[in-house]
């Protein structure tokens, strides 16, 4: 029942999450004449991973022998699971985004010669352009305003429920659409840019009925400095890994896997030693807040040895998320899901799309899930502002008994299960049951349901992700890409099939076969 200090809104499209991808979710479905509302947690322009540096992107045409290569790479990297076409599709929309982005006036970096150089953006500038250009489209823009749950009309997405963090007022938002970009999940890992990426979205899509897949390529870590937050990890391709005593780490395996199975031993440094002056001042122009740090502590990276850590980016640069169709459709009519909220499989595979694959997916979904969304308004014909509505989320209300449990303690539990390098990078059954069993604990107990609804939602968010992901690795008894069981250390080519997962209460999982799935649409 709303109160009369409560809030009521109507719009066509409802947008949550104010990333690159809801951005130009928000502005398609604008340009294609919907109204839109958008509304983010944080604050549309520095709020989440991409406002928090630069990024790159894929400025690519078809046909060329670039072009070629990237998406030759895409299948190299993705384990069986890259479909090449939707990669073409991706890079296609990225480069008429892009040379939008030109069009209305953005500043590119450019090149020696003076040519622009559309392969760059620079976080913060590119989301507070694409702020005043949703401002500009009349897009009505909502800051520091969570989403607590969806309303749903007959088994579809009607809207969603917010609460302002500066009132505590509810704000009742009914849509004929609603576009999930609230991105990935880095379980509170601290890595840079992610500390308000919890999972949200997936959670209140879940609730609504949504599927989700490749939740057990979620075990992503970037390198950073020990003393850092930024896990740009380009620079370490002309690094040597070294342990205290010196001794230079060349092991068989992938650079990570050397470096994880080191650190759970004892401290791990590195150099850039194999970066040339020229690359050196590049990587300085190009990735400026890679340095920061080593500026601050006075430490010359390229010839001073330096401690590293890898730290979870989770969802953010794994693949897993809401399933979707070929474009931004997920499983519930009426919702869509674009960017790191959705899953990246059919472009990325079980690898890491790290920064410019990621930041063109979220441009090329993002204006599809717009784009459909105003369709898919249209379809519903005049009258769905007056259809009978409900909220997605029927958990019951919550009955604390005896002492409370404090809501931090609760946070630390879970990262405790995901972020330790010999539980979330390296898994067996054991230690995937183990975590199973205490999150499946901590998620039916209702004794640390009784702060600040936010924090609470949060909370939830942070654990159905890492049930999903915990009972997603569980059925995939194998190692392939960013799933590596020390169990069952080699990829098993009759499990080349994705995983589905859903369910709040009781976590469900299922093989899906992609290739009957193909034929069908």
């Amino acid at each position: 029942m709303m109160n009369t200090s409560d809030v009521r809104l109507d719009t066509d499209v409802l947008v949550v999450g104010g990333g690159p991808a809801g951005c130009w979710a928000a502005w398609n479905a604008a340009a294609n004449g919907a109204s839109v509302v958008l509304i983010e947690k944080g604050y549309v322009g520095t709020s989440g991973a991409t406002a928090a540096g630069n990024t790159t992107t894929i400025y690519t045409r078809r046909g060329t022998t670039e072009r070629a290569a990237t998406v030759a790479q895409r299948v190299r990297l993705g384990h069986g699971f890259t479909e090449p076409e939707r990669v073409e599709r991706v890079l296609d929309r990225t480069l008429h985004n892009l040379d939008l982005l030109a069009e209305w006036g953005y500043d590119f970096p450019t090149y020696e010669d003076g040519r622009p150089y559309r392969g760059m953006l620079r976080g913060p500038d590119y989301l507070r352009f694409m702020r005043q250009k949703l401002i500009k489209a009349r897009v009505k823009v909502i800051d520091h305003c969570p989403v607590e749950e969806l309303l749903v009309s007959e088994g579809m997405a009607a809207g969603a429920i917010a609460r302002s963090r500066r009132t505590g007022e509810a704000l009742y938002i009914s849509a004929g659409a609603v576009v999930i970009a609230t991105g990935g999940c880095a379980f509170m890992s601290g890595a840079l840019g992610t500390n308000n990426l919890t999972g949200d979205g997936y959670l209140i899509a879940a609730e609504a009925g949504a599927v989700l897949s490749g939740m057990e390529f979620s075990a992503q870590y970037g390198i950073s400095p020990a003393y850092s937050s930024v896990t740009k990890g380009v620079v370490y391709f002309w690094g040597t890994f070294s342990d205290e005593a010196g001794n230079v780490l060349t092991a068989p395996g992938d650079r990570q896997s050397v470096v994880a199975s080191e650190l759970i031993k004892g401290p791990v440094y590195a150099i850039l030693d194999k970066a040339s002056p020229r690359l050196q001042e590049g990587f300085r122009k190009g990735q400026p807040n890679i340095f920061v740090p080593f500026d601050r502590m006075g430490i010359d990276p390229f010839t001073q040895r330096f401690p590293i850590t890898l730290r979870h980016e989770g969802t953010v640069r794994g693949t897993g998320g809401l399933k979707i169709d070929n474009r931004a459709g997920t499983t519930v009519p009426g919702l869509f899901a674009a960017g790191d909220a959705a899953t990246r499989q059919a472009m990325f595979g079980a690898s890491t799309g790290g920064g410019g694959p990621n930041s063109s997916w979220a441009m090329a979904t993002g204006s599809w899930a717009g784009e459909d969304a105003v369709r898919f308004v249209r379809s519903l014909g005049k009258n769905w502002r007056s259809r009978s509505v409900r909220t997605a989320a029927e958990r019951p209300p919550t009955r604390p008994s005896g002492a409370s449990t404090d809501i931090e303690a609760v946070l630390d539990i879970v990262k405790q299960q995901m972020l330790p390098l010999d539980k979330g990078y390296f898994r067996n059954q054991k230690s995937l049951s183990d975590t199973e069993h205490l999150l499946s604990d901590l998620w039916h107990d209702e004794s640390w349901r009784t702060g600040r609804a936010s924090k609470v939602r949060e909370a939830e968010a942070l654990i159905a992700t890492s049930r999903w992901a915990t009972a997603s690795a569980l059925l995939r008894k194998e190692s392939r890409g960013l799933q590596r069981r020390t169990d069952f250390p080699d990829a098993n080519p009759v499990l080349s099939r994705t995983i589905d997962t859903g369910g709040t209460d009781l976590i469900w999982t299922s093989f899906h076969n992609r290739a009957q799935a193909s034929a069908a649409s």
